[in-house]
């Protein structure tokens, strides 16, 4: 066995390291996390300074089982997982855990950390290992212990009051009330009309347009015409008073300097593989984590191809910016080098976590060269780390902008102007290899690239036409991936590493969807969002959870302790959780709107969230009358329907008419979507049918499918419960408790019972919900059964006799009292 264990996260590290450091080592993976909270209340005690009760997760037992008998031999274990919080606190649960089986007794334990896997920064971990940071593994704790909390406290309060089912969390909240509260800035908002005035100008080197920029002697804003009639009456009066030519009053030339982005944070990565890849955030990590663990380069072997990927710092090794200015200087000249490499500030204030920005460990593998070593996504992903850390060290971009007034001093009601503006690049600098992509553009995005002929003070250029076009604001956009990420960082919610987790436990719980990618709230996120906003504000506030993320901060750095910061949390929050459970009102917290009356019946229309979804109804909801309800339709939203729409969805169920048979078929909506009904025979619509127009030959159609689907569904049955059935994935075998194959060779019609019968005995058992075999679950609950008997079976033959004896006594009893009685009857009688 070999004298050293090291122990990383991932397998394919695991692969890559062990190639690096030789026989002397062994290096095995945790596959993650190897221990979290007991999934139960009372996992985090509050009464005892928040002692945490830990588990070994199921899945990675088999992992630790095989650290630990590698620890047995070993004589120095080196925990070598990520560098962040969540790294260091994996290397102490290992550590904890070894310590707890007795096997570090005698043996040296090292915290390694490295940013890159490449044989240099692997071998100088190596070399120069240090002790667990505490302070980092309290800031881990501290964030663990408060999302358990939160969640176990506050998901409780929305199944009662909002939805069954429903969870909330302590960061993934104040994302959902910055997208919930973006969808209500959009419906509340009022588009405002206003015009814009261009003139076209002709020129022997180029026509061209100038923007109106001064009407009625005063500086031309945006809503200085807001209608058609003034907007034609400013173009007629220009065009009077321009006479066919516009004359050149001042051109002025500019030269200005563009600087290269920094190289890529978690954030900026993520943001603009968005931007420019289409990737969402958990595939760029994906994808950057492959990059990072080790790509196969042919005889090279596996290599990591970027460092770490969770970072929120911009600097850049002494070696990279070194190989980075070699590697400028041999592909674009000197003339591309600043005299000095460039730095960037870093925004984060605990940036120390991880040491450098995300970037190719080394700049001289170009993507060109290892692109067939890649699938697309890796290709596409690499090719924007390498040009954005190259192009960050090369010198800025000078631009040439150049604007050109005209006046129109005779206009009627005071002095016009137009202007033209144009940008070209005198040297582009880093522009020759990246450009940073942006979510929305700017005016001076759009005249970069247009060029404007050479002109002088005093030129008469004609006029070809002025135009007035009308425009409408717009409301703000929804957010992007990449916005909301951004938006995110800004705020000081959460931290890079946890951005991705963050929207996809949003999907995930379907609190938001991606509508032409871009987040829309549900229903259900609508009601979640507004109901911890109204009633738990602090926790949601923006300021609040930015504050309590730079507490846990301050923790990992050694500047607070932990237990403190949890108690001015848990205090006023569990307060609040059962204030809340006890006041607020159910029907307030769903979303309930009444829409307004029943023309026909007078009744309130209402619409609310159910627990299969939004529905509207008919009725008071108060009083003990049977209320009539209807689903809402695909797109509908119970904040923004109106009267007229929840009365047209009473219109089902709508009958269609009659079959050939006399059955009835009708069409409606029922808890599965809608459908078709004939006498007994339901049967769904296609996502082309719509209930509120489909008609009677169409619903006998797919009734006729269906019948005819059940009918090729059995093949071979025989009268016992056992059947070869048509399924999903083909024919197969089943007796109502498990199913089994058919071998390929075996036609489906030609099996026997006997031959059906042999094929489930011989096929595994059928899973249950949770995906346990149904069998080792009755093996130990026959096994704890058996156990319990053998346990209480001297009492309980003990109780049996006792309980004999007392029957056998009362039988006695009970006959001679029958006796005597029968004998007093009969005296009686002889009387």
């Amino acid at each position: 066995m070999a004298k050293n264990l090291l122990i990383v996260e991932s397998p394919a590290k695991a692969k890559t390291i062990n190639k690096y450091l030789g026989k002397d080592f062994q290096v095995l993976a945790s596959y993650g996390h190897v221990r979290d909270l007991r999934p139960k209340e009372g996992a985090v005690d509050t009464e005892h300074d928040f002692a945490m009760a830990y588990e070994i997760i199921e899945r990675n037992e088999k992992h630790v089982d095989a650290i630990a008998k590698a620890a047995r031999q070993a004589d120095d274990i080196y925990l070598a997982t990520d560098l962040d919080r969540e790294g260091e606190a994996i290397s102490w649960h290992i550590s904890e855990i070894l310590k707890d089986r007795g096997l570090v007794e005698g043996k040296r334990m090292h915290r390694v950390v490295f940013s890159e896997i490449t044989p240099k920064a692997i071998k100088a971990a190596v070399a120069e290992p240090r002790q667990l940071s505490h302070d980092m593994v309290d800031a881990q704790q501290a964030r663990r212990a408060l999302d358990y909390l939160v969640g176990f406290n506050l998901s409780p309060v929305l199944w009662r009051k909002v939805q069954r089912g429903l969870s909330a969390g302590r960061v993934q909240s104040p994302a959902l009330r910055m997208i919930v509260e973006r969808e209500e800035e959009i419906e509340a908002f009022v588009a405002r009309e206003y015009w814009s005035v261009e003139a076209r100008l002709q020129h022997a080197n180029g026509d061209f347009s100038a923007r109106l920029t001064r009407l009625n002697g005063k500086k031309f804003e945006q809503f200085d015409l807001t209608n058609e009639a003034d907007a034609m009456a400013a173009r007629a009066a220009l065009k009077e008073a321009a006479h066919g030519r516009l004359t050149v009053s001042e051109v002025a030339s500019k030269e200005r300097k563009r600087r290269p982005a920094a190289p890529f944070t978690t954030s900026t990565l993520q943001q603009e593989a968005a931007r420019k890849l289409g990737f969402s955030t958990s595939r760029t990590m994906k994808v950057a984590q492959g990059l990072y663990e080790g790509v196969s380069l042919g005889d090279e072997g596996n290599v990591g191809l970027i460092t770490y990927m969770r970072t929120d710092s911009t600097a850049l090794s002494e070696d990279a910016l070194s190989e980075l200015r070699a590697l400028i200087g041999r592909d674009f000249g000197d003339k591309a080098l600043p005299d000095a490499p460039q730095v960037y500030k870093t925004k984060s204030k605990n940036a120390q976590e991880a040491h450098e920005a995300v970037r190719p460990t080394s700049a001289m593998r170009t993507p060109r060269e290892v692109a067939s070593y890649l699938n697309d996504e890796q290709r596409k992903l690499y090719e924007l780390i390498w040009k954005r850390t190259v192009a960050c060290q090369m010198i800025h971009a000078t631009l040439n902008t150049v604007s050109v007034d005209f006046a129109l001093p005779h206009t009627a009601g005071g002095d016009a102007a137009f202007r033209a503006t144009g940008t070209t690049v005198v040297d582009p600098g880093f522009l020759a290899v990246y450009e940073e992509g942006r979510d929305q553009k700017s005016a001076d995005d759009e005249d970069e690239g247009r060029r404007l002929p050479k002109l002088e003070k005093g030129e008469e250029v004609p006029l070809q036409d002025i135009l007035a076009d009308q425009h409408f604001t717009e409301p703000p956009p929804r957010y992007s991936e990449a916005s909301l990420v951004k938006a995110l960082e800004e705020y000081g919610i959460g931290r890079p590493s946890t951005y991705a987790s963050i929207i996809q436990v949003l999907l995930n719980r379907e609190y938001v969807l991606l509508d032409s990618r871009r987040f829309k709230p549900t229903d259900v996120g609508r009601a979640v969002g507004k109901f911890l906003t109204q009633h738990f504000s602090r926790y949601v506030d923006y300021d609040f959870t930015a504050k309590l993320e730079d507490e846990l901060d301050a923790v990992s750095r050694g500047e607070e302790a932990w237990i403190p910061l949890m108690q001015r949390f848990w205090q006023p929050f569990k307060q609040q959780v059962d204030e809340k459970t006890e006041t607020v009102d159910r029907s307030e917290a769903s979303g309930a709107r009444e829409l307004g009356a029943d023309p026909k019946t007078g009744k309130p229309v209402f619409v609310r969230l159910g627990r299969f979804g939004p529905y509207a109804a008919i009725g008071d909801k108060d009083s003990d009358e049977k209320l009539q309800f209807a689903s809402l339709r695909p797109g509908q939203s119970m904040h923004t329907i109106t009267l007229e729409d929840a009365l047209e969805l009473f219109k089902l169920p709508r009958k269609l008419g009659a079959a050939d048979n006399g059955d009835e078929v009708s069409v409606g909506i029922g808890r599965f979507g809608p459908f078709v009904k004939q006498g007994s025979t339901y049967a769904s619509l296609k996502p082309e049918d719509d209930p509120y127009t489909i008609e009677l030959p169409r619903a006998l159609q797919l009734v006729a499918d269906k019948l005819e689907m059940l009918a090729n569904r059995i093949i071979l049955d025989f009268g016992n419960g056992v059947q070869v059935l048509n399924g999903r994935y083909g024919p197969y075998i089943t007796d109502g408790e498990k199913n089994a194959r058919i071998p390929k060779e075996q036609e489906p019609k030609e099996l026997t019972e006997a031959q059906c019968v042999e094929l489930l005995a011989a096929a595994p058992v059928k899973k249950g919900r949770f995906g346990k075999k149904t069998a080792a679950k009755k093996t130990v609950a026959k096994k704890t059964a058996t156990k319990k008997t053998a346990t209480t079976k001297a009492p309980a033959k003990k109780a049996a006799s006792k309980k004999a004896a007392t029957k056998k006594t009362a039988t006695r009893k009970t006959a001679a009292k029958k006796a005597a009685t029968k004998k007093a009857a009969a005296s009686k009688a002889d009387a």
